[in-house]
């Protein structure tokens, strides 16, 4: 595609932009309105102060920092994943399209673009100076006509409605009932969606009183504020986090002492490369179990002699009763495609039981890597009568349906 300048641009920043670009599509192919607003859409403009070198890096920038807690209240969010989500979403010209997280404006810009003079962007934002900053960047920038709402993103914006497409860009544990009487039967839904500690962005295509999905992609997003559904037991004087949601048994009395014996340690036949993801076996075992939860581990603990997870602050655990079990890998050197073999570490009185259950799920995964369920959502009070067969998870709102 042809390198594109816009207004305030000089030669270096034009360069960086198309440069970022170029990167993006080489990895992951994106539709060619998307290619085009990504080329149009000045992302320096939308994050002011910043030097034009960060502004087009493949990385988040922090806007707004959290006093009460380690996560910013509000990120630029990685271009590479602003790409990914916008080719689930599938906007098309004159479109009706509402985004939930105005964040800079950078993204409600994009949507402009792709959408048209003919269509129609809605931006809402529940913090008063990110949606100020949103309009502020979008006025300078010419994208004067798309509408930014202060207001809680939950609630959507029915005033404008109903829309063709939606998309969050905060995580979202449940599917707000408010927003499904806002979109169109048949637009679609991309969402950092929530469940079992991981976070996916998911497309999901509304049909009747459901919403199925037809692709996931693994993302991490800032949460939405005023959703509660997600727990923390401290562990190990809070040198360990067991994460897990609301409906699920996890008991922190019981697990108190689960670290004061030695592992069981269980391998499984699944070898990964060093750059390999093995992100899907979570996936896929929150598609048959219920007890997958997140694992963060510290240095702290790491430091007294607990077994290391494959990723220290986030991996998936099985809890049941006074016992889990999480991922684990180690090096091998026999065949130089794949380095790494993975396995399940557990503690506990069922250690070796859940250890074994947990490697049951990664050789699952690793005899089929690319396998994506389907989701089905429908609201919690609906009939269950016509779902796919599949492991279910309740919500608040929603009832949530996984099947392969």
């Amino acid at each position: 595609m042809q390198l594109l300048t816009v207004a305030g641009d000089d030669d270096a920043t034009a360069a960086r932009r198309n440069e970022l670009i170029d990167q993006i599509v080489a990895r992951r192919p994106v539709p060619e309105a998307v290619e085009r607003a990504m080329r149009t859409v000045a992302r320096d403009q939308h994050l002011p102060g910043l030097d034009p070198s960060r502004a087009y890096a493949d990385e988040a920038v922090s806007i707004k920092d959290n006093p009460a807690g380690p996560l910013p209240l509000s990120l630029a969010s990685v271009p590479s994943i602003v790409a990914m989500m916008l080719d689930q979403l599938d906007a098309r010209h004159s479109d009706s399209v509402l985004e939930v997280g105005a964040g800079t404006g950078y993204n409600a810009a994009l949507l402009a673009e792709i959408v048209g003079p003919d269509g129609q962007v809605v931006t809402v934002d529940i913090e008063p100076d990110m949606a100020l900053h949103a309009r502020t960047a979008l006025d300078k920038t010419g994208y004067t006509h798309v509408e930014v709402i202060e207001r809680d993103g939950l609630e959507g914006a029915p005033e404008h409605a109903p829309y063709d497409r939606m998309i969050a860009t905060v995580g979202i544990w449940d599917i707000p009932r408010a927003w499904w009487a806002q979109l169109r039967d048949g637009g679609r839904l991309v969402l950092p969606f929530r469940w079992r500690g991981q976070t996916r962005s998911v497309s999901l295509v509304r049909d009747g009183d459901s919403l199925v999905s037809d692709g996931m992609e693994l993302c991490g997003f800032v949460p939405i504020i005023g959703q509660d559904g997600e727990r923390c037991a401290d562990l190990a004087d809070g040198t360990i986090r067991v994460h897990y949601d609301r409906d699920q048994a996890v008991d922190r009395d019981l697990l108190s002492g689960v670290f004061s014996g030695p592992p069981a340690e269980v391998w499984a036949e699944a070898r990964v490369g060093g750059q390999e993801p093995f992100d899907g076996i979570w996936l896929r075992a929150t598609v048959f179990d219920d007890t997958v939860c997140r694992l963060e581990v510290t240095e702290e603990a790491l430091d007294t002699g607990v077994r290391r997870p494959a990723i220290p602050v986030r991996s998936p655990a099985l809890v049941v009763g006074e016992s889990l079990a999480y991922l684990i890998l180690r090096r091998e050197d026999a065949d130089p495609e794949r380095t790494y073999r993975l396995g399940a570490a557990g503690y506990g009185p069922d250690a070796s039981d859940l250890a074994r259950r947990l490697v049951e799920h990664i050789d699952g995964w690793g005899a089929d890597r690319d396998a994506v369920p389907t989701m089905t959502v429908i609201p919690a009070s609906a009939a269950l009568d016509g779902l796919p067969p599949g492991h279910g998870i309740a919500k608040k709102e929603t009832a949530v349906v996984l099947s392969y």
